[in-house]
């Protein structure tokens, strides 16, 4: 088995240079930012496009991007702010297709990616299995930059953007029970359901938790400055929590954000602090996205990817989008007759736009020592760098060719304002 030394050791402590190296990374996330939005490209691709760049410099920066880095740092931000923006009315609504796509779209999608690495690979089940898992979490940060840029209808970023939301956290805790059969430390089918409703539900409960405890302490003060820090430390801290109960942080901050995003704006966060908590957590995702996406670019360029073969890759990437079709198009269809039924012109961007990001890269990172492991996370790394790459670069031109982009004049109720 391939030993993981392309991926460098955190330094012990942040001196000097360390510090000079960070700064020097969010200065390109800032010069790739004006470009990219000069020319109408996906953010999250110019900075893949630069980490791989900077890999190459002499000197380059050799900051690890390991899964406690990820979990710990990234993703708390992340999910907290995406949650903290979507509106619970809407979210409510279009819940029974998002969870259907979440739940039952991440089981076919896993499942038709395990078979596949399996019976062509040579994957035992359950590397394939775990594979199948940490790869069907999609991750929308460029699309729904792209989205924005573009002014695409409201439903379609909700749909999105919440049903990566769910389908994270559904991953996540999927990924933990096979990791417990993996490893001996599941005693059976009911054990592993348990284990699977408790992560879920606990890390819901965990978030709600949070998420009322800071907007009960919020109701005494007016101060933004004590709003923002303390909505900080929900994000964190029931992240954190969650995950010292082995619940999912994932859905604890989804759900802290939703209950403060919902609640908060009736009183207990003041209507001055308000536009100063959107503005500062906007500002905390975009420097998570930018370390994540420059430092993916880094690892893709230093990673030995070749050593997984041509073949091997391709046909990670073909049954990943095979999956991502399996699960959109059959699922989509069962609400045709409904009023949330589905446009046929937003099925093909959800399977398109099903790209891969920090969450299969930080769950590849933590797998159990199976035969497949270094096969697994290099498979991943490129499955990620196909999908910014050629996906994410697309996305722009596929969403004007299907006809869904509010024109300046469109002020219906399907456009944003």
């Amino acid at each position: 088995m391939l030993a993981l030394r392309f991926w460098p050791v955190m330094p012990q402590r942040m001196d000097g240079m360390a510090f000079a190296q960070v700064g020097g990374l969010l200065l390109v996330a800032c010069l790739i930012a004006v470009v990219c939005r000069r020319f109408g490209w996906p953010y999250a691709v110019g900075l893949a496009a630069a980490g791989i760049g900077i890999a190459y410099l002499p000197n380059a920066p050799t900051i690890p991007l390991s899964r406690d880095l990820i979990f710990n740092v990234f993703l708390p931000p992340l999910v907290f702010e995406a949650a903290l923006q979507l509106g619970w009315s809407s979210f409510r609504r279009e819940l029974p297709v998002t969870l259907m796509l979440a739940f039952v779209g991440v089981a076919i999608a896993a499942a038709v990616v395990a078979a596949g690495m399996h019976w062509i690979i040579g994957w035992g089940w359950i590397g394939a299995a775990l594979f199948g898992v940490l790869i069907a979490a999609t991750d929308p940060v460029s699309v729904i930059a792209s989205f924005r840029e573009l002014k695409v209808e409201h439903r379609l970023s909700m749909l999105v953007e919440s049903e990566s939301l769910l389908n994270d956290g559904v991953a996540a805790v999927a990924f933990v029970v096979l990791v417990g059969i993996a490893t001996g430390t599941s005693s059976g089918p009911a054990a592993a359901l348990l284990s699977f409703l408790w992560t879920m539900g606990g890390g819901a409960l965990i978030g709600i938790a949070a998420g009322l405890a800071v907007l009960f302490i919020a109701k005494g003060t007016a101060d933004h400055l004590v709003e923002i820090t303390l909505t900080t430390i929900a994000a964190y801290g029931s992240f954190l929590l969650a995950e010292h109960f082995h619940a999912s942080g994932v859905f604890a901050s989804l759900a802290a954000g939703l209950t403060i995003g919902n609640l908060g704006w009736k009183g207990a966060i003041s209507e001055h602090g308000r536009e100063h908590l959107l503005s500062a957590w906007e500002y905390f995702a975009f420097l998570a996205n930018s370390f994540v996406f420059i430092l993916i670019g880094m690892q893709v360029a230093t990673a030995p990817i070749l050593l997984i073969g041509a073949f091997t890759a391709a046909v990670a990437v073909l049954f990943v989008l095979l999956g991502r079709a399996f699960a959109v198009y059959p699922l989509a269809a069962l609400f045709r007759r409904s009023p949330l039924a589905v446009p046929r012109s937003y099925q093909h961007i959800l399977v398109w736009g099903g790209l891969r990001g920090a969450l299969g890269l930080a769950l590849a990172l933590a797998l159990p020592p199976v035969p497949e492991r270094t096969a697994i996370i290099l498979t991943t790394f490129l499955v990620v760098a196909f999908s910014l790459f050629v996906q994410g670069l697309t996305m722009p031109t596929l969403v004007r060719r299907l006809g869904i982009i509010c024109g300046p004049a469109d002020k219906s109720e399907r456009c944003p304002d």
